[in-house]
């Protein structure tokens, strides 16, 4: 068995308007059942996430906050992956009429006219901090924290290597950890860049997509995928 471990986005991939649906969750059974861990990838907050999706059970690690946050849903441990902004920061946004504002352990996020406001901000505290866009969604984490740093994480708790990962995902920032996975697959509803950079896009959008991949992985580990686009796989080093 080659691929080891299946990592999801959760909106717009595993969920459409926020719900998963049975048949998903059944399909992401037979994948544990099949001895693969599987991490979820999320910029949502944990306590949100929580909310909306009560079976975190099913996954070895949830990668929340858009990878700033590592959360272990057998123990119910967390462990942060980044610094939290500083307080003036949240203050000069709110000042600034800056709404929907959401603040979570390390990321704040809100919606697309505000991203110029917030990198104006951003250059005049003279902070380290990026911004990343999410379709409509602009959120804002420490440098160099993203999805693929929260599933390096993951994976070094697994001691897995991300050569034996294939992910999924639909949006932009789902590039950072799909460019990561030995294997990359964007669902119908993904926008063109993620559909271009992928190793395949599945015919089903959101979660039917992923059961397409899923019944794929269990029937033949993606040889029959690999082989239709000459992949071979990278062995660890």
């Amino acid at each position: 068995m080659h691929y080891l471990a299946l990592a999801c986005d959760y909106d717009g991939t595993l969920a459409k308007d926020g719900v998963v649906r049975p048949q998903t969750i059944d399909a992401l059974e037979r994948v544990g059942a099949s001895g693969r861990k599987l991490i979820l990838i999320t910029g949502r907050l944990l306590e949100d996430l929580q909310m909306a999706f009560p079976r975190l059970d099913l996954f070895t690690y949830v990668v929340a906050e858009n990878g700033a946050l590592l959360y272990n849903p057998a123990d119910l441990t967390e462990k942060l992956l980044g610094e939290a902004p500083p307080r003036q920061f949240i203050q000069a946004l709110q000042e600034r009429g800056v709404t929907p504002l959401v603040t979570g352990r390390v990321i704040v996020a809100s919606l697309h006219p505000h991203e110029k406001t917030i990198v104006d901000v951003i250059a005049k505290l003279g902070l380290e901090l990026q911004v990343i866009f999410n379709k409509g969604a602009v959120m804002v984490l420490p440098t160099g924290v993203n999805k693929a740093t929260g599933l390096i994480a993951a994976l070094q708790e697994l001691k897995l290597s991300a050569h034996n990962v294939v992910g999924i995902g639909d949006a932009e920032n789902d590039l950072s950890f799909l460019s990561l996975c030995e294997c990359s697959v964007a669902v119908a509803n993904a926008i063109p860049l993620l559909k271009e950079q992928a190793d395949y896009t599945m015919k089903a959008e959101n979660g039917d997509g992923v059961i397409e991949l899923i019944e794929q992985l269990l029937v033949d580990d993606l040889k029959t995928l690999d082989q239709r686009a000459g992949r071979r796989h990278t062995q660890p080093t």
